[in-house]
């Protein structure tokens, strides 16, 4: 399989506040989480460490429930997180293998766990969040993808946001999902970008290496390392995807 270039996170990552309004769907997903944070927790929930923290949008939404610290590899989307919320701490850290120092009353894991495409990627994650968590606390975590409903080669389009963009920019965004090793645990994003400033053409393409577990995978590896596991689906998602509230025993 072809090598990722993660162009987003890199020299692309300016596009990824475009992309989307942190105050619109993100909005839902937090308050979803907040709600099982503060169900499934032993304890008041105060602080929460979001790891693959991106360009901060979770956060965005976070901070007004939780004192959030952001963790993420990337140094560009480090820089969008802090611009967008400067009363919260990010730090550079990988999260299959770092310590903080520091226990946390809930953990949030989104998109960047799509970046683990092997078994002991997904398991080390997890051990890593354990390790962070405080006893009693929650972590909660959700596949974007797994062998059971994985769709080949599905293309979403989708354009950046009118509330968020300059007004002489414009960006169609082309996404396309395609597993060439069904025998494996991974699948190849591909995403090319129409970028369109002061009326001129760019286009640019940009190669993810995403991780595809069937979802018992995802079960066995939280139960591993240690985490009492409940799965909660969103009556208004039409993935059948569960999100898991994982919580550390006492």
């Amino acid at each position: 399989m072809t090598g990722s270039t993660n162009r987003l996170y890199r020299d692309l990552a300016w596009l990824w506040p475009l992309w989307s309004d942190p105050a619109g769907e993100y909005t839902t997903w937090c308050d979803r989480v907040t709600e099982l944070i503060r169900r499934y927790s032993r304890h008041g929930p105060r602080s929460l460490l979001n790891m693959g923290c991106g360009g901060g949008k979770n956060a965005f939404n976070l901070k007004r429930h939780f004192a959030v610290t952001g963790i993420d590899i990337s140094q560009a989307m480090l820089d969008l997180a802090r611009r967008l919320n400067p009363e919260c701490t990010f730090l550079q850290a990988d999260m299959r293998n770092c310590s903080l120092g520091q226990e946390f009353d809930a953990i949030l894991i989104d998109d960047a766990i799509s970046y683990m495409v092997s078994g002991p990627e997904l398991s080390a994650v997890f051990g890593t969040a354990h390790h962070h968590l405080r006893a009693g606390g929650v972590m909660v975590v959700s596949p974007d993808q797994t062998k059971e409903t994985f769709q080949q080669n599905r293309t979403r389009v989708s354009h950046a946001e009118a509330s968020v963009k300059p007004d002489n920019i414009d960006v169609v965004f082309i996404e396309n999902e395609y597993d060439p090793d069904p025998t494996d645990d991974s699948y190849e994003g591909t995403m090319i970008y129409l970028i369109r400033q002061d009326g001129r053409l760019r286009v640019e393409t940009d190669h993810h290496v995403l991780g595809l577990f069937p979802l018992e995978a995802w079960r066995k590896s939280l139960r591993e390392v240690g985490f009492e596991i409940h799965e909660e689906k969103d009556g208004e998602s039409t993935n059948d995807l569960p999100t898991f509230a994982c919580v550390k025993s006492m």
